[in-house]
């Protein structure tokens, strides 16, 4: 039984953990298409690799501090910017 409820709580858990890099995932494409920019147009101007791009749209990658930094610097936004209503 308690075995079950932990298991549980861990699906739980790993849902909503993804469920943010889901919706920052699709603020970062809203935005990059909001631009008129395709994924390798945004990855050479924030400095990262063509397909990272993809990933993190996707929700494949958990994304750095660092890189949320270059992301909101190249679309000349604040971080704060990149978080609103997700």
């Amino acid at each position: 039984m308690y075995v079950d409820l932990l298991y549980a709580y861990n699906e739980i858990y790993k849902m909503k953990k993804h469920d943010i890099l889901i919706r920052f995932g699709s603020k970062i494409k809203q935005l990059r298409i909001e631009k008129g920019w395709s994924q390798e147009e945004l990855a050479y101007k924030a400095d990262f690799h063509r397909t990272y791009i993809g990933m993190i749209e996707r929700a494949e990658r958990n994304i750095s501090l660092r890189n949320i930094g270059k992301l909101a610097q190249t679309f000349n936004l604040k971080i704060e910017h990149l978080f609103k209503d997700i």
